[in-house]
C-alpha cells in the first residue's frame, strides 16, 4: 500500500457515521478498513455499504486492523475513554464533538496524545464555513478591528422522540447535558474563536420547559467574558417549531458581523460591505443526513489526513478546541451551582 494512504477505522455507525466514512471513502489518502459499533446491526449495515470489516468489540478490531487512524463517533460519554484507548493503541483519533463531557476526560486525552506522540482532532466543521471563513479573514487582516461583543441565538427543535428513542440521549452520565453541549457547541465555538481571547469567567442558567422525559437542558442562556474584557451573550432552546438558521453578532471597533445560517454579512463603519454565502461548487453529498450539520465535516476530515501525511498545517487543534470544552463545562458548572465560575 503506498505509505500516504491510512488505514482508517470508524467507531460508531450511528446519524453522524456518514458524515465520516463518506469523505474516508473519497479521499486518496485514506482507506476505510474496518468499522465498529456495539449494535450489530448498524455495523453490519455500514460494513456493508462501505465493503470494508465490521467488528462489534473494539479491542479485537484494534489487535486485527492495526489502523492508523480511529474516528470516535458514538454517544458523548465515550469519546474520552474510546479515544484514550486509539491513542495508546498507535493511532491517530479525530472524534466527533463534544471532545468530552468533563473536564478531565478532556485533558487526559489531551495529555494521551502528547504521551504517545498520536495526534488528536475534534470535530468543528463550522469553523469551515463560508460566513466563518469571511468573519475569520475580516478579524485577522484588521478590517473589523478589535471585537468587543458578541450575542449568539440558535432556536431549534428536538421532540420528545428525540430522547425517548435514545439510550443515551437526555442523560447527564451518557449526553453530559442538553442544548448546550449538544447544539449549540458549534456557535459557541465560533463565537470564542472569533473574540481571540480566552475566556474569564462564565455565568449561565438552565431550564427544563418542554422535555418532561428528559433530565437535561433544553433552554440555557448566559454571560461570557473574555480577558480582555470583551463579553458574549447567548441564548440556546430546542423547543421550537423548527431548525431556524443560527444566528451571530459581533460587534467590533471598525464594524459589525453577522452570520445566519452558514452566510455572513460584514457592516464596515466605512460603508463597505462584504457577503460569504454557501458556494454550490462546495456541496458534497454525504447521503441521507440532516441539513443542518451543513457540508463541512469534509474539509476538516480532508485537512486531518493531509496533514497526518505531511502536506498541510492543522487548522483546528485539540489544544484550541479543548478551550471551547473548557468553557462548555464552565457553563454547565455555572448553571449547576447557581454561581459565576472563573476559568
Amino acid at each position: 500500500m503506498n505509505k500516504h494512504v491510512l488505514r482508517t477505522a470508524i467507531v460508531g455507525c450511528g446519524n453522524i457515521f456518514p458524515m465520516h466514512a463518506v469523505p474516508v471513502q473519497k479521499m486518496n489518502e485514506a482507506q476505510l478498513v474496518a468499522v465498529c459499533d456495539c449494535k450489530a446491526d448498524r455495523m453490519e449495515k455500514a460494513a456493508a455499504e462501505f465493503h470494508c470489516a465490521g467488528y462489534t468489540d473494539m479491542d479485537e478490531m484494534l489487535c486485527k486492523e492495526h489502523p492508523d487512524v480511529v474516528h470516535i463517533c458514538t454517544p458523548h460519554y465515550l469519546h474520552a475513554p474510546l479515544a484514550v484507548k486509539a491513542l495508546k493503541s498507535g493511532c491517530h483519533v479525530m472524534t466527533e464533538k463534544p471532545m468530552a463531557i468533563s473536564d478531565a476526560d478532556a485533558l487526559e486525552m489531551l495529555n494521551t496524545s502528547a504521551q504517545t506522540g498520536k495526534t488528536l482532532a475534534v470535530i468543528f466543521q463550522n469553523r469551515y464555513n463560508a460566513g466563518s471563513q469571511l468573519i475569520r479573514k475580516c478579524l485577522d487582516d484588521g478590517s473589523l478591528g478589535k471585537a468587543a461583543a458578541a450575542r449568539m441565538i440558535l432556536t431549534w427543535d428536538r421532540s420528545e422522540e428525540y430522547y425517548s428513542k435514545s439510550d443515551w440521549k437526555g442523560t447527564w452520565e451518557k449526553e453530559g447535558g442538553g442544548v448546550i453541549i449538544d447544539q449549540a457547541i458549534h456557535t459557541l465555538d465560533l463565537m470564542r474563536w472569533f473574540m481571540g481571547h480566552n475566556v474569564s469567567t462564565v455565568q449561565a442558567a438552565f431550564s427544563n420547559w418542554n422535555h418532561p422525559g428528559s433530565h437535561v437542558e433544553d433552554t440555557a442562556q448566559g454571560r461570557i467574558q473574555f480577558e480582555n474584557g470583551a463579553y458574549g451573550c447567548f441564548y440556546a432552546m430546542n423547543h421550537f417549531c423548527m431548525n431556524s438558521p443560527v444566528f451571530l453578532e459581533l460587534i467590533c471597533e471598525k464594524g459589525r458581523a453577522v452570520m445566519e445560517g452558514p452566510r455572513a454579512h460584514i457592516y464596515l463603519n466605512n460603508g463597505q460591505e462584504f457577503i460569504a454565502c454557501e458556494d454550490p461548487a462546495d456541496i458534497f453529498e454525504y447521503g441521507d443526513v440532516k441539513r443542518y450539520w451543513g457540508t463541512s465535516h469534509v474539509k476538516q476530515i480532508r485537512n486531518f489526513y493531509r496533514y497526518l501525511t505531511g502536506r498541510e498545517d492543522l487548522y483546528i487543534r485539540a489544544e484550541d478546541a479543548y478551550k471551547t470544552q473548557q468553557m462548555v463545562c464552565a457553563i454547565y458548572d455555572s448553571a449547576r451551582d447557581n454561581k459565576v465560575v472563573l476559568l
